[in-house]
This record gives C-alpha cells, sequence and structure tokens, in this order.
C-alpha cells in the first residue's frame, strides 16, 4: 500500500506494518523543489535586469542621474560647496577685471574657471586671457534651458565649503609705488 511517499508493506514474519521509502518519491520531491528554486531565481533576475533596462532608457532619454540638478544648473555645472567665488553677468560684463578673481587664481592654481556662455564673448575673453596667464583651465558653460545670473565661477574639484563666495564690490588695486632708481639714473637724468 502506498501513502504519498511511504511505501507500506507487510512483513510475513511480523504482523505489524513498516514503512519503507520510496527513492523515486524523494528524488521527484527534491527536483520539484530545486526547480521551484531556480524558477524563483530566474524570476527574480528577470524582474532586476527588467529594472536595469528601463533605469538605462530613463537615462538615455533624460541623461545621466545627477546629484541636486538645481544647484548644477544654477552654478554653471558645479555644485555650490566646490565654489571658491562667483561673479554676476553683469559683473564680468564690466570694462575691467575683479583683483579678488586674479588673487584666487593665484592662490589656487588647481582651480576651474566656469564662464557663463550666454554672456558676449567680449566680456569673457579678459577672464580667458586671466586664466591661460595663470595656466588655469576655463569651461564656457551654455544652458539654453536654464539661465543663471551666475556670469563667472572659480571652483576646485572637490568640496571647500565656503561661506561667503559671492564678490559685491570690486577692491580698488594698488598703483605699484614707483621703482627707485639707482644712483647712475639720478645722477645721469635724461
Amino acid at each position: 500500500m502506498r501513502i504519498g511517499g511511504l511505501h507500506l508493506t507487510d512483513s510475513r514474519k511480523h504482523s505489524q506494518i513498516k514503512p519503507t521509502l520510496n527513492p523515486h518519491f524523494w528524488k521527484r520531491t527534491l527536483f520539484r523543489v530545486l526547480s521551484y528554486i531556480i524558477i524563483a531565481l530566474l524570476m527574480e533576475l528577470i524582474y532586476l535586469k527588467k529594472q536595469n533596462v528601463e533605469e538605462v532608457l530613463q537615462q538615455g532619454i533624460h541623461g545621466p542621474l545627477e546629484t541636486k540638478p538645481d544647484e548644477r544648473r544654477e552654478f554653471l555645472g558645479t555644485l555650490r560647496e566646490r565654489i571658491i567665488l562667483a561673479l554676476k553677468k553683469n559683473q564680468v560684463a564690466e570694462a575691467t577685471i575683479y583683483p579678488q578673481v586674479e588673487r584666487e587664481m593665484k592662490k589656487n592654481p588647481q582651480a576651474n574657471l566656469l564662464l557663463n556662455g550666454n554672456i558676449e564673448y567680449s566680456a569673457l575673453s579678459k577672464y580667458v586671457k586671466l586664466a591661460a596667464k595663470h595656466k588655469i583651465e576655463h569651461t564656457i558653460v551654455t544652458n539654453k534651458e536654464h539661465d543663471t545670473d551666475i556670469g563667472l565661477l572659480l571652483a576646485m574639484d572637490h568640496a571647500i565649503d565656503k561661506d561667503d563666495i559671492y564678490i559685491t564690490q570690486k577692491e580698488i588695486s594698488q598703483p605699484e609705488p614707483p621703482k627707485s632708481k639707482g644712483l647712475f639714473a639720478k645722477l645721469f637724468k635724461r
């Protein structure tokens, strides 16, 4: 007599019934359990691949995922925590450069200069030349979808968390005192 996986036999020597194990039942049961596990793992893998494919498609349509996209739009593609100094558009358009920019370029030669591409190049060129003079990389950033009031940023590639980044007043650069002429120049004036 069979009950599930047990095969009950009638022993002639004993009047009681002893259960014996049917090896085929256990093989089938083990096969079913392993099949269920494999199917569950495959379904999970397919679900994860489906999510991954959807993420890749979304990134292809909308661009790669970014941290703080609003902040990056405002600060010409960088984060505020990386900025050494900032000038507004109208400050960049002034005829002369801000001495603070040059001073910070000298202090931070590994910094990057970011310029707003929505400003006339004639206004940006003096800062481009200044960056070249100090061997600082510069990038002109144009974002047609978002217009920011920022005209110039001097930024690092890592966080520096400077509290006050905006230059509000132009420092008046002190003219260099005339060089003292030597004794012979004083004696032999032309």
